[in-house]
């Protein structure tokens, strides 16, 4: 379901029927409905902070992946060498 505008006048709020904890009932007041946008923002500022950590943790581990990779083609390539020097007696 998508987003839903909320249209509040003097009947008051609609009863969405969900007892979903960000829900609104009839007779909400407007100190209950700034606590829950206070709330919202500080979920959403804190899903923020942890993408942002979950990036850099991406990054570091893609470069990460990328050293390793060298490394593992710099092994086979001196594997291989010493393979060739067996085979050729050196």
């Amino acid at each position: 379901m998508g987003p839903q505008l909320v249209v509040v006048g003097e009947e008051g709020f609609p009863d969405t029927g969900s007892d979903h904890s960000y829900s609104l009932s009839s007779g909400t007041t407007e100190e209950e409905l700034l606590r829950k946008l206070n709330e919202q923002r500080d979920i959403l500022a804190l899903m923020e902070v942890k993408m942002k950590e979950m990036k850099g943790s991406i990054r570091h581990l893609r470069l990460t992946e990328a050293k390793l990779r060298e490394e593992l083609r710099e092994k086979d390539r001196l594997l291989a060498m010493s393979v060739i020097r067996k085979k050729h007696g050196m």
